[in-house]
């Protein structure tokens, strides 16, 4: 795949989390986030994307997440628990984005906020329709989804690069 390729990034923000007492990184999902993870990865089947790689940070509310979404999906793409997702910043991201082998096209990021929602802002010098307003206005909650397009190599990720192609809440289904 050349500089000149079409990718994809879908940025899937875990869903609810319960609040047990337990470290942060051990959370699990809450009732809602249970029943909110499917319906995401519902809207991820209905982008009719085929992610070829999902990269999912380690702690136990994305790792469930993404247990109960990737059920909805059509197929199931190679899957990396990825540490440093965890509590990163959107450079620490970006950084780990630019690791991606470009035989790669569409890759699915499933992690937390703040970084998820300072991820889609900081790439997206673009957007496709009302979607960056309605990101802009509903924030960026629980099982929220945006998906980035960019032409060019994974090295070549950095702020600015991506349209907003899509963004959806739980709560508009």
């Amino acid at each position: 795949m050349s500089a000149d390729t079409p990718r994809r990034i879908a940025l899937l923000r875990h869903a609810k989390a319960d609040w047990p007492e337990v470290s942060d990184h051990d959370r699990p999902l809450a009732e809602r986030g249970r029943k909110d993870a499917p319906a995401a990865g519902l809207k991820l089947a209905e982008t009719g994307i085929a992610f070829d790689l999902a990269l999912c940070s380690t702690a136990a509310r994305t790792r469930e997440t993404w247990k109960l979404a990737v059920q909805e999906l059509p197929h199931r793409p190679r899957t990396s628990y990825e540490e440093r997702i965890y509590d990163a910043s959107p450079g620490e991201l970006i950084a780990l984005l630019n690791e991606t082998s470009d035989e790669v096209a569409d890759l699915l990021l499933i992690g937390h906020n703040p970084g998820m929602h300072a991820l889609a802002d900081v790439l997206c010098a673009h957007a496709e329709g009302d979607t960056l307003a309605r990101m802009s206005r509903t924030g960026f909650p629980t099982a929220a989804l945006a998906v980035v397009s960019f032409t060019g190599t994974w090295k070549s990720v950095e702020p600015g690069v991506g349209t907003l192609l899509d963004f959806w809440t739980p709560k508009e289904h």
